[in-house]
């Protein structure tokens, strides 16, 4: 009987051990890797991963260290709104992934969008679906 429930153990212990591990702690990056800092200067582009920063549970990548630097100064300037998710999914109550080359910069914020037929949705009324987002945001995102 011992050998048997040894051998149960030993057989369990041998199928859980062949599961890959889950790491934690996995950083996200941020905007797809894009330089956040880029688009305020009018020309968004990817970053490099050893020009990074790390801001709000994400690693961000930049093009310079000088748009490091500037992004570390003030993160909030340059990050975008609703930690980078589709603005005008947040505005209809849901979240969205934002795909980064779909974009703009309103009253100096960035907004991004999931494609091109939600950013034409966005910019019909633009002011509504801000403010609706704004309110939505706690409810969908709550951390």
């Amino acid at each position: 009987m011992r050998h048997s429930f040894a051998a149960l153990v030993l057989a369990i212990t041998m199928a859980f051990s062949a599961i890959p591990a889950m790491a934690g702690n996995q950083l996200a990056v941020a905007l797809s890797g894009y330089d956040t800092v880029s688009y305020h200067q009018g020309n968004p582009a990817p970053g490099e991963a050893r020009i990074n920063h790390f801001w709000n549970g994400a690693i961000w990548f930049f093009t310079s260290t000088e748009n490091r630097d500037l992004f570390a100064a003030d993160p909030e300037r340059y990050a975008p709104a609703f930690d980078g998710y589709c603005s005008w999914a947040a505005s209809q109550g849901y979240t969205a992934p934002g795909d980064p080359t779909v974009w703009e910069i309103t009253d100096g914020v960035l907004y991004v969008q999931v494609h091109p037929r939600a950013q034409e949705l966005w910019q019909e009324d633009r002011p509504t679906y801000i403010e609706q987002a704004n309110e939505n945001w706690p409810l969908i995102h709550p951390f």
